[in-house]
């Protein structure tokens, strides 16, 4: 069986719970606590799962997987049901550069080891960090809107009528949206997609506060 290596609040671990629950896929779940005992993370134990001592992780007999785009893509691929890409070129493309938008270039700046930093290097405390978060996370959602907002024939999800990797990363940053006190008022589109997400269980069921290591 599939074993995932996952965190609650982790926005790319929450991209893999929609994705796996997209797939139907069985799995167990690996709680690594971000902050117990100084970053479960950062144990030997997990360090042997993924070098790189982030979540998540994924580990299939002898296969392990980190990044979750990588681990988003490899189900994709290996798993029946639904296609989380469509199979034009072109349209491939635009979702995954959506995507990237939000899983290279926002969320990296609201990761739990950035704002750490902030705080013990620059004494940042979190009216501060909200602050940030709230600049990086308002102009990247921005852009994804102006994408969204330029299709000639609005669909119900980000690319077409069934959701898809853009879909798997916009609801986690959404999520972060709200979390961070980030207005999104004037995000007419990305507000209708996350609804729709909402309404389907496997969306609604990979929501932080329904994970078996949830604090909230």
């Amino acid at each position: 069986m599939i074993e995932f290596y996952g965190y609650f609040r982790s926005s790319c671990a929450y991209r893999c719970r929609i994705a796996l629950n997209l797939k139907d896929v069985p799995h167990s779940f690996h709680s690594v606590h971000l902050r117990r005992n100084g970053g479960e993370h950062k144990s030997e134990a997990f360090l042997r799962v993924n070098p790189q001592g982030l979540v998540p992780a994924l580990r299939d007999g002898a296969l392990l997987l980190n990044q979750s785009l990588a681990i988003i893509e490899w189900l994709d691929e290996t798993q029946p049901g639904l296609a989380f890409l469509p199979p034009d070129p072109a349209a491939k493309a635009q979702v995954r550069a959506f995507a990237q938008m939000i899983a290279c270039d926002i969320h990296p700046l609201q990761n739990l080891r950035v704002l750490q930093y902030l705080g013990n290097e620059f004494d940042a405390d979190q009216s501060a960090k909200d602050a940030w978060c709230q600049q990086w996370i308002g102009d990247g959602l921005a852009a994804c809107e102006s994408v969204l907002a330029r299709q000639k024939d609005p669909s119900e999800f980000c690319f077409g009528n069934a959701p898809g990797l853009a879909d798997i990363c916009l609801v986690p940053q959404m999520f972060s949206a709200a979390r961070f006190g980030v207005d999104t008022s004037k995000m007419p589109r990305l507000n209708a997609v996350y609804s729709a997400c909402q309404n389907l269980p496997a969306f609604a069921d990979a929501a932080p506060s329904k994970q078996p290591d949830s604090e909230t």
